[in-house]
């Protein structure tokens, strides 16, 4: 320990005096054996945040990576830029119709965090509820949930980016907090939810067992519970979910104007859905795992839920009063992504690879028009609405248009603009264009690609390629914000969807989970040669951007086409693949969308591709920089300190390998404005300083 803890000491004084090496990162005998295979593990060590050791190779790594950073001389001329882009008019998001009244947040840069708001819709005066910037922005609303009529609010808060969520509850009209405050209520390992009682004086919550005193909360064996309004905490009881299992995932799915409620069930994360349905106190399953169900919602009395049993673009079916399941809508072209009541019949959101579009159809599921949104470059967020009123707030976004709130009405078909923010620069001029690439197995991958008019392909632009390809979340346009700073001197911006998403369905989902992950490494490095055989960059002046899940696909991209990229920006990524699952809280949730390494067929597709065992000594890696958050709940600081030092290690190339790990932060979820706007800062000013962006 002594030793190590002076080679560690060492490297901080060195770092300082010589800011082109990094820290030293010594190993230690260890291994795991698995299915027979010996896998050494010469980085364990860091694993361990409480050893002096590993608090003092944080602070190196820290002190060398903001040392190194500060020496790029394009970083001043970014910042200021990047800071001027961000401030831009009031946000809103998450709208949210109950009685009537439209509960949102709002934030008016550079407040820290967004305050919560309510206004009686459509006309009403904005009023806000909550304002959680007291602590400067360590406090984050995680979520909150009106009471049938409007009366109530539930909501959660966290702290320093744990998403470990407390739930508040307050009277609307009189803004009073009342005095029920319930710990435990979900977030990171699994979604927070609400589910409020018809009678408004009560609901059930998700919730983790609470811990005995002094220790800390154990995030399995999430179950719901029922809290009656100025109970106790301790007297709430369990009500669904006991013994449910160990990685329970609910998904609450409320009609707030009735308090009907169901849940989708999941077993870990990635995977289908089972669904049940409340009946009085009790939940009743109606559809098993075999439906494939993914999205749900309330449409007069009945949940329709999005299956994809037979259907890789999605079905709608119903469940009936009395539990039977009835056909409401057959496939039809584009995967459903959302339902959502409208008038005596409902709205479908859909998407084919970048393009979004919402339908809305009668109360007989005959089709009524396409919403008159944008064709292309725009992305669907929320929908506010409710069964019998024929109007609905629907939230956009596109490449080059920050938020707008339509209000769309279903008897005449019309749009009206009720919210937009104001940029704080001209987008209008961004031309926005596709390539298309392929991948090992023929499977096309679609490119977007922006940049200012007379950016033409050259050959050499400097460009960045960002996805994420996985967990069913889709790669959809919306608005590049800051990145302008990138754009307007001379940089190219290009998104990929590949597989692992679910822009295409839930085949296009299944082709990158467990042991097909592999196409989603090859579909990425498709797109990377597209823009090679496109001319818009070579491998000199190609960037590479994702975080979390894209983390890992920044990593697998680093072992396996070290040569094609000249620069990653890999924040809060999985690296050890192997240890992840056994190692950390979160690892067995993932098991539905990466596999389990118990499983000998899946230790070795793993193992082919976990990027911390696939490092090689003496290779000419890219300059990386990754980052992570002390309190991550989502994926293990450690996987970015073992990754850093596998890399600084082995890379014969002298390109910078850099680690910053933010202290009182998480996976980014709930972040401050401050720091949002720090981290794309900072990305773009290495991606310019590696990649050669002229900075004026």
């Amino acid at each position: 320990m002594r030793r190590r803890l002076a080679l560690v000491l060492a490297a901080t004084a060195a770092c300082c005096s010589h800011a082109a090496a990094p820290p030293a990162s010594p190993t230690h005998a260890a291994e795991s054996v698995l299915h027979g295979v010996p896998v050494p593990d010469p980085y364990r060590w860091l694993e361990n945040p409480a050893d002096p050791a590993v608090q003092q190779w944080i602070a190196a790594q820290n002190a060398y990576t903001e040392a190194t950073l500060a020496a790029m001389p394009e970083g001043k001329a970014l910042t200021a830029r990047v800071q001027q882009l961000a401030i831009t008019s009031t946000t809103r998001s998450g709208p949210m119709l109950a009685g009537g009244t439209l509960f949102y947040l709002q934030q008016t840069p550079p407040q820290a965090q967004p305050v919560l708001v309510a206004q009686a819709w459509p006309d009403g005066a904005a009023k806000t509820l909550v304002d959680p910037n007291a602590d400067h922005g360590g406090t984050a609303i995680t979520g909150y949930w009106p009471s049938p009529r409007g009366r109530y609010l539930a909501y959660g808060t966290a702290e320093g980016g744990s998403e470990l969520t407390t739930l508040h509850v307050l009277d609307v009209a009189s803004g009073k907090t009342l005095s029920d405050t319930l710990p435990c209520a979900g977030g990171g390992t699994t979604p927070q939810g609400v589910a409020w009682d018809a009678d408004e004086t009560g609901f059930s919550y998700v919730r983790f067992a609470p811990p005995a005193a002094g220790r800390e909360v154990v995030q399995f064996n999430a179950t719901l519970v029922h809290h009656a309004l100025g109970r106790a905490f301790g007297a709430d009881t369990v009500v669904f979910g006991k013994g449910y299992s160990k990685t329970a995932e609910y998904v609450l799915v409320n009609s707030p104007a009735t308090a009907q409620a169901a849940v989708l069930a999941y077993d870990g994360d990635g995977g289908p859905a089972e669904v049940f349905v409340r009946r009085g106190a009790a939940f009743k399953r109606v559809l098993d795992r075999g439906a494939n169900a993914r999205t749900a919602a309330w449409v007069n009395g009945r949940l329709y839920v999005a299956s994809f049993d037979n259907a890789p673009r999605g079905k709608i079916v119903a469940v009936a009063g009395d539990g039977t399941i009835v056909p409401v809508l057959a496939q039809r072209d584009g995967a459903i992504q959302q339902i959502a009541p409208l008038g005596d019949g409902f709205l479908v959101v859909r998407s084919r690879g970048p393009d979004w579009w919402i339908e809305q159809y009668d109360e007989r599921a005959n089709f009524v028009r396409r919403v008159p949104l944008p064709a292309q470059g725009i992305g669907i967020g929320d929908i506010a609405s409710e069964s019998g009123r024929p109007d609905a707030l629907i939230s956009y976004s596109g490449w080059t248009t920050p938020t707008r709130w339509m209000a769309y009405d279903g008897t005449s078909g019309t749009l009206k603009t009720v919210f937009a923010v104001q940029p704080a620069a001209d987008y209008s001029t961004v031309v926005v264009q596709r390539v298309e690439g392929t991948s090992k197995d023929g499977t096309k991958i679609p490119v977007t690609v922006l940049s200012m008019p007379g950016v033409t392909p050259d050959g050499a632009r400097p460009t960045i390629l960002y996805s994420y390809g996985g967990f069913d979340i889709p790669i959809k346009p919306g608005f590049i914000g800051a990145n302008l700073a990138w754009l307007e001197r001379g940089g190219v911006l290009a998104y990929a969807n590949i597989r692992g998403g679910n822009e295409n369905g839930q085949a296009w989902h299944a082709q990158g989970q467990k042991l097909h992950k592999q196409n989603v490494f090859d579909d990425f490095h498709a797109a990377a040669l597209a823009l090679f055989d496109t001319r818009w960059t070579d491998r000199k002046h190609l960037g590479i951007l994702g975080g979390s899940n894209g983390g890992l696909l920044m990593g697998t991209q680093i072992v396996q086409h070290p040569a094609d990229y000249r620069a990653v920006v890999a924040r809060v990524g999985i690296y050890d693949m192997l240890r992840h699952e056994t190692e950390f809280a979160n690892g067995p949730y993932n098991i539905p969308e990466y596999g389990s390494i118990a499983d000998p067929a899946q230790f070795k597709a793993t193992l082919a591709y976990s990027p911390l065992q696939n490092v090689k000594a003496r290779t000419a890696y890219p300059a990386v920089l990754m980052t992570t958050g002390e309190n991550d709940p989502r994926v293990a600081p450690w996987q970015s300190r073992k990754f850093t030092a596998a890399l600084q290690n082995a890379s014969s190339s002298q390109q910078p390998i850099l680690l910053l790990t933010r202290m009182h932060a998480g996976h980014g979820i709930g972040a401050p404005f401050s720091q949002r706007v720090g981290d794309t800062a900072i990305g773009l000013t290495f991606f310019a300083h590696e990649l050669g962006l002229p900075v004026r």
